[in-house]
């Protein structure tokens, strides 16, 4: 039988009167107000993902593909960011942006075949076509372009890719130089871009160019022979780059790096225990090694991807002991409780995780 108009209007009213009443029960509990489920926490916002669509894909060198991803109302982002693409795979990868910031429809990137690599530069050649739609998250920044009275870059390989937005970027009369290294010419992407910024005739003194199979190795001493108090030196590359700019770098100047692939420990890492509380397992992990490594000699099935910090792929949470925390993704309040296995260690000799 269908209920007439009175009996609904008295069901509907005593739903009412229930919601009244537990919305003043939980009122005047001690624990109202309700914290915020994902409080904000400035300055470390958790980019979106995005959904973009491949629609250009480009030889730019030998060994160097650069991707057009097109979308509509894109985050803004300035030189020195990057979007890590979570291939079709799995696997997630970061690559810094190269093309315009004020483009909003579409992010550029390139990348290098690795064919020794962990497989995600291959897939990226071998398997990305035009029409792939793919997931992007970010992007984020940490390579930021700072003022200073002048800049000295650096840039090996595929390093050329966050240097080339900041050159543009740069006022008008700003004093900076770019040595620009690769094995060859023809694998150094972006080439005739780089000359157009230095200026016709610069004759190198705004750009050199060394090509290893012709001119063996740069000249940093003599890149940094008139280096000005305040300049800011940015080095993108190899690692073994990075560290021969450390090392040279002039007194007054300031060294800001980005890398593509995991460093090695940082120096006075030591090593700890690590108790895995759900698998009954105490590890040790030691100075040069990850605490991933580690823990996927036991259990082998440990989700990761990246292996840079990047991805949030191996998040795990902590229980007791205190992170040292090197990625690139967790907010301040998800580090009160989680880390990124793949980077991040303990600050003292004992760390248990919920695994």
């Amino acid at each position: 039988m269908t209920p007439g108009p009175r009996a609904v209007a008295l069901v509907a009213g005593a739903a009412l009167l229930t919601r009244r009443a537990l919305r003043r029960r939980i009122k005047a509990s001690p624990l109202w107000p309700l914290p915020a489920l994902d409080p904000p926490v400035s300055g470390r916002p958790r980019p979106r993902a995005l959904r973009l669509l491949l629609t250009a894909r480009e030889a730019v060198a030998d060994g160097v593909v650069q991707l057009r991803l097109e979308g509509a109302g894109l985050p803004r982002w300035e030189p020195g960011a990057h979007v890590d693409l979570v291939l079709p795979s799995g696997l997630v990868r970061s690559y810094s942006l190269c093309g315009d910031p004020a483009d909003t429809s579409s992010y550029t990137v390139a990348t290098r075949l690795v064919t020794d690599g962990r497989g995600g530069s291959r897939e990226v050649h071998q398997r990305l076509t035009v029409g792939t739609e793919l997931e992007v998250r970010g992007p984020r920044n940490r390579f930021p372009l700072v003022d200073a009275p002048s800049y000295v870059f650096v840039a090996g390989g595929i390093g050329i890719t966050p240097v080339l937005p900041m050159l543009r970027a740069l006022p008008d009369g700003t004093e900076w130089r770019l040595l620009y290294g690769g094995r060859t010419r023809a694998s150094m992407p972006y080439l005739d871009r780089l000359r157009g910024l230095a200026g016709a005739g610069d004759g190198g003194r705004r750009l050199t160019v060394v090509a290893g199979d012709e001119d063996g190795r740069p000249d940093l001493d003599a890149l940094f022979a008139d280096v000005h108090q305040g300049t800011a030196v940015y080095c993108c590359g190899p690692e073994g780059l990075t560290a021969a700019v450390r090392e040279r770098l002039p007194a007054g100047a300031t060294l800001h790096t980005e890398r593509f692939t995991p460093g090695a420990g940082a120096a006075g890492d030591t090593e700890f225990q690590l108790e895995l509380r759900r698998s009954g397992r105490t590890l040790t992990v030691p100075a040069g090694s990850s605490v991933l490594a580690a823990v996927r000699r036991v259990l082998p099935d440990t989700a990761y991807s990246c292996e840079q910090g990047f991805c949030g792929t191996c998040r795990q949470r902590v229980l007791e002991g205190e992170a040292d925390h090197r990625d690139e993704l967790l907010t301040d309040v998800e580090r009160t409780d989680s880390l990124l296995i793949c980077v991040s260690r303990a600050r003292g000799d004992r760390l248990v995780l919920d695994m």
